[in-house]
């Protein structure tokens, strides 16, 4: 083996979790249940990855509003509201984000721990669906509303297992 074919290797590799995590991704009806759960779990890396740098985004962005916000009263009242209002939504921004990502890992952690407990392939994603539709579904009664965006990223997932994890209809 050359160096070319261990290069070859290593980026298929890289480039199979970009792939897999693709939003659009077509996976073939005769698809092995192991590739269409590597296809979930790559996507829930990939959101991860994303809402982490949303959160430090954010983050910095709320830092620079912080600073911006007026020290004395030489700016008019209208000025101090919309830099405030400017900073209220930077926060919420970041509480959001911060709630997303909460639920991508408790839906990645849901996915591990089905995993270990079915014990048939197929049955793995439609256990774990089902778990996270009981889990949106008790959220939603309880009106959480403050975790609204975390349920909302669960709502996502389960989005990408129908997506993922069946078999086409056309």
């Amino acid at each position: 083996m050359n160096f070319d074919d261990e290069f070859l290797e290593e980026t298929t590799e890289i480039g199979s979790d970009e792939l897999l995590a693709d939003d659009n991704l077509r996976l073939p009806d005769n698809a092995n249940t192991l590739v269409r759960l590597h296809a979930i779990r790559a996507w829930l890396k990939r959101r991860q990855q994303e809402t982490s740098m949303e959160i430090g985004e954010t983050a910095l962005a709320l830092q620079n509003a912080l600073q911006e916000e007026p020290q004395g009263t030489h700016l008019r009242r209208r000025e101090r509201q919309a830099q405030t209002e400017r900073t209220q939504q930077q926060q919420q921004a970041f509480l959001d984000a911060q709630q997303r990502l909460r639920g991508y890992e408790d839906a990645e952690v849901l996915l591990e721990e089905c995993v270990s407990h079915t014990t048939t392939g197929e049955r793995v994603l439609v256990e774990y669906y089902l778990t996270l539709e009981e889990l949106v579904e008790n959220a939603l009664q309880e009106n959480e509303a403050e975790h609204l965006p975390r349920i909302q990223a669960m709502k996502d997932v389960q989005h990408r297992v129908e997506h993922v994890g069946s078999v086409s209809e056309e």
